[in-house]
């Protein structure tokens, strides 16, 4: 054979003994990296009994095996389980994780142009949207989702695993995406994206609709101009010849798996009265409805079975948020009732067979999440249930429950390793895998003084409205417990009316309405401000009425 072959034919067998040593060194690294045992461990499995001493199989990400015969295979990386309990990981059903942080709204000091906020804001719905920013439910939660955060190490930390997460605010919302709470990217973190359609019955601030009742009104005529829409499309589709093309409407467009019942609605409401009308408007359109917040569900949980409505429950209950002043009154009877019952809710919608989830409720310190439950659980839930609000019921819920929400064969392998009963205080998340990957928990980065704090409205306010016809003046009496807020206005003229869908942001955004009479007609009064100090700061919309501006200041201790 000549020489210049036998050089060819050596430099090729060369290079075909180098690929195949580092083929089988990365299939090798690979193996080894990406298959763990899990031996000697407590496992919850929610789908069989509990197995006391068992062994967990994670490969490529998935469940491979579980059992108490299971054995660790001979690649396997081993994970001492050893005094510890392996739950599924824990799925928080309504967070903002994941989103950068809302832009700051552009305003001008005192001016009639102060509280102009997001509509001057650009829309992630696109320049192309037919509708104003808080009306555009074709807005894809997805398109901004972000990895990594100080929001998702406290979540973590806590036993989370899983999130859904949705826009942050609107009328029309948008759709939401169900994620992982790791991977290098956001393709990465999302299991299932849109998960559903969210909708707020928060009026907009400076634009229609600015009372309630424009909120109802607005939300009907979109899904009745959705089906219109849909209509025009699918005549059009079956005999393009001849007829006029219908313009592309991106928002009446993606309402139609909504009114198809295709993708479920989730509608934030936590009164007994706002979970009412949710219900009814889910029941005029044959909406897939869900309620998020769900505070008083339980006065509701024969409709809401009836109706086949789950819930997704708020975490985040009532409590003192400050000392009792010395020569405060004692706290109302109704205030101490409200509180016991908010833990109670969970239990009744249990044995009312109300299906439900369990959510943070946008709790500022995760360290309270489980310990809430505790309280849940002393006040009537079982704790097998406890569980199953935050795993494989709300995988039900979101059509993920061939993926995710308990420990068995080919699910993803997102566990939780705790040191002790998780709902204890002094339970411990040991270590976590996250797609089949461990995942390292550390505490969460210090965040600047004050970030994070509940805002705090309780006492009384000296409120003054200036309207076209000239200065009002009324009494506001706050009482707050976490993310729960009541109170009740008194006008100049001696009248009395409670406030209602009050709510306040971290950023000290506050929204509340007040019936009141205008021409012998009772109207909402809806009041956005802003909070600094002691000090609010904003406007007032009635429907029918141009707006006014509000200034109202807290009152000193003996004032």
């Amino acid at each position: 054979m000549p020489k210049v072959h036998l050089r060819l034919l050596f430099a090729l067998v060369a290079v075909l003994s180098l690929v195949c040593v580092v083929n089988w060194h990365s299939s090798a690294q690979r193996s080894a990296v990406d298959t763990y045992a899990i031996t000697n461990a407590r496992i919850v499995t929610l789908n069989g009994p509990t197995i006391e001493k068992g062994t967990v199989v994670i490969r490529d990400g998935l469940i491979a095996a579980v059992g108490a015969n299971v054995s660790a295979p001979a690649d396997a990386r081993i994970v001492d389980g050893n005094g510890l309990t392996v739950y599924p990981g824990l799925i928080d059903s309504y967070t903002n994780l994941g989103l950068p942080e809302a832009a700051p709204a552009p305003t001008t000091a005192g001016g009639p142009g102060f509280f102009q906020i997001a509509q001057a804001r650009p829309s992630p719905g696109g320049p192309n949207s037919t509708q104003p920013v808080g009306l555009q439910p074709e807005v894809m939660v997805d398109d901004v989702i972000r990895p990594g955060g100080n929001e998702i190490e406290a979540a973590r930390n806590a036993g989370i695993t899983t999130a859904l997460t949705l826009p942050r605010s609107g009328i029309w919302m948008g759709q939401s995406a169900l994620i992982n709470l790791a991977g290098e990217t956001s393709q990465q973190m999302i299991v299932r994206s849109p998960v559903a359609m969210h909708v707020s019955f928060t009026p907009l601030r400076g634009s229609y609709p600015g009372s309630l009742m424009g909120v109802f009104a607005q939300l009907r005529q979109m899904m009745l101009d959705a089906q219109r829409y849909r209509d025009s499309m699918q005549i059009y589709e079956r005999s393009p010849q001849g007829t006029r093309r219908p313009d592309i409407d991106k928002s009446l467009a993606s309402l139609i798996p909504v009114i198809e019942g295709r993708l479920r609605v989730v509608m934030f409401a936590n009164s007994e009265r706002e979970i009412t009308r949710a219900l009814d408007l889910a029941e005029e359109f044959k909406l897939r409805a869900i309620i998020a917040g769900g505070r008083e569900a339980d006065r509701v949980a024969e409709r809401l079975a009836k109706q086949d409505v789950p819930v997704l429950l708020s975490l985040n209950l009532p409590r003192r948020t400050t000392a009792a002043l010395p020569e405060a009154d004692p706290e109302p009877l109704r205030v101490l009732r409200d509180r016991v019952e908010a833990q109670q809710t969970a239990g009744r919608l249990a044995r009312a067979r109300v299906k439900f989830a369990f959510q943070s409720g946008g709790l500022t310190n995760m360290s309270e999440l489980m310990p809430n439950v505790g309280r849940v659980i002393a006040n009537g839930l079982s704790a097998d249930d406890a569980i199953r609000a935050f795993t494989i019921w709300p995988a039900t819920i979101f059509g993920v429950s061939n993926q995710l929400g308990s420990i068995e064969t080919g699910k993803i392998a997102n566990l939780v390793l705790v040191r002790g009963n998780l709902f204890d205080r002094a339970a411990r998340v040991t270590q976590m895998f996250i797609d089949g990957r461990p995942v390292d928990l550390r505490p969460p980065t210090a965040a600047p003084p004050g970030a994070g704090e509940t805002r705090n409205l309780g006492g009384a306010w000296n409120v003054v409205i200036e309207t076209p016809q000239g200065q009002l003046n009324a009494t506001l009496n706050i009482e707050q417990e976490g993310d729960v807020i009541r109170g009740v206005m008194q006008g100049s003229s001696g009248g009395t009316r409670n406030i209602a869908n009050a709510s306040i942001s971290n950023s000290g955004e506050l929204r509340f309405t007040v019936p009141t009479d205008i021409g012998g007609e009772t109207r909402e009064a809806t009041f956005i401000g802003t909070l600094s100090g002691n000090e609010i700061r904003g406007q007032v919309t009635v429907e029918g009425r141009p707006p006014a501006t509000f200034t109202a200041r807290r009152r000193t201790p003996g004032e």
